[in-house]
This record gives structure tokens, sequence and C-alpha cells, in this order.
């Protein structure tokens, strides 16, 4: 098979690595993992995920990790 080349790699080919942090416990208000932002569903199955899901759950954390802000800002109170 010489100068063949190989099959074009998918868009997510690879590892993509875990949000875990070893922070490892669930918050009884919003069933979210302290450390990672993750759900116990997202914890327990992340080892199965595709790629294209595993990077669907990081946007995910993003978008907890900003609401989270957002609410601690907010709780905080005006500044000045």
């Amino acid at each position: 098979m010489t100068g063949t080349k190989p099959p074009p790699r998918p868009a997510f080919a690879g590892r993509t690595r875990s949000p875990c942090i070893s922070v490892c416990r669930i918050d009884p208000v919003d069933g979210l993992c302290v450390g990672c932002l993750r759900t116990i569903d997202e914890i327990a199955n992340w080892g199965a995920m595709p790629p294209e899901q595993r990077v669907e759950v990081w946007r995910l954390i993003a978008e907890r990790r900003e609401a989270k802000d957002v609410a601690k800002a907010a709780a905080a109170g005006p500044r000045g």
C-alpha cells in the first residue's frame, strides 16, 4: 500500500479530556458536581460518550459556569 494516503480523521478524533478535577461532590440544590459542574448522568456516561457528545458536555459546563458566576455576582450586590 505504498503511496496511499490514510483516510481523513473525523473532526473530533482522539480523546477529549475529562472535566473531572477530583473534587467529587454533588450539590443537592442543583444536582451538579461542585468540582466539574456535570450531572450524575454525564459523569457516569462519560467513558461511553462519543467525542461529539463530550464536546457538548464541555459546552454545557461553560454555560453552567457562566450562570453560576452571574448568580454569584448578583448575590454579592452592587459594588462601589
